[in-house]
């Protein structure tokens, strides 16, 4: 690091369980962003002020305007451009010295590719298919998976790392039969409700860089925020699971 560097990230490097080692970490790290939209937004942000070296954002879509409620991270003048480059703009903006990669094609034949180049995955898309593949990957590649999901005013949140020989996967937590998508385009969803999980998507990836606390592995984290609870349920891990009891 640079005297630059030591003056940006000076409030976390204060922070005895982060350091100029832990801050080193958070610059030498690659994550995968999955998705920018609700969760994604914040997600990006933060991890591009706190200094995480490498950020891969990947998504197909375009801005619109019933976007702009909770993807916080695209502005007006960005309806019609493509996500990721919205993304990288204000990303970029926020952070110059990190690098931003954008993907627009991430799919069955690119998605291991992609993964085994990142320390963390953070999954914030909104549909079990895509969540059951990149979980898939995730074990097959042995990187940990930060999943998050939004509905209305609820939120999930945990950290897989089903590569493990006692740890859970997604797909452990959820079959692949019997789920049925819901989304914010059917079931609305309250703007600050994305941000509050995304900003907690991205806290778990800088845990378990640097290794800090409580993870939420083998935990789910259910959040209803008109009561404002928090309530953690243990997620076992599935001694039949096709994904990641064969990688164990």
């Amino acid at each position: 690091m640079n005297d630059q560097d030591l003056l940006r990230y000076s409030r976390q490097i204060i922070l005895p369980e982060v350091g100029v080692e832990g801050q080193d970490a958070l610059l030498d790290a690659t994550m995968l962003l999955i998705g920018m939209g609700g969760l994604g937004s914040p997600s990006a942000m933060y991890l591009a002020a706190a200094g995480v070296g490498r950020l891969i954002i990947a998504d197909f879509d375009k801005v619109e305007l019933s976007n702009l409620q909770r993807q916080v991270i695209h502005h007006t003048d960005d309806i019609g451009a493509f996500k990721v480059d919205s993304a990288k703009v204000k990303m970029l903006a926020i952070n110059p010295g990190i690098k931003v990669t954008t993907v627009k094609d991430l799919n069955n034949d690119n998605l291991n590719a992609w993964i085994a180049k990142s320390d963390v995955v953070l999954d914030g898309t909104d549909n079990f298919d895509t969540r059951f593949k990149v979980n898939q990957a995730c074990v097959a590649e042995t990187t940990p998976l930060v999943s998050a999901a939004v509905i209305r005013f609820e939120g999930q949140l945990s950290v897989f790392k089903g590569y493990e020989a006692e740890q859970p996967c997604y797909q452990c937590l959820y079959s692949p039969d019997g789920n049925s998508d819901e989304n914010c385009t059917d079931n609305g969803i309250l703007a600050p409700v994305a941000g509050m999980l995304g900003t907690m998507q991205a806290l778990q990836a800088i845990k378990v860089v640097l290794n800090l606390g409580e993870q939420l592995v083998g935990k789910l984290m259910v959040i209803d925020a008109i009561d404002l609870t928090f309530r953690q349920i243990k997620v076992d891990k599935d001694n039949l699971c096709p994904i990641c009891n064969s990688n164990s």
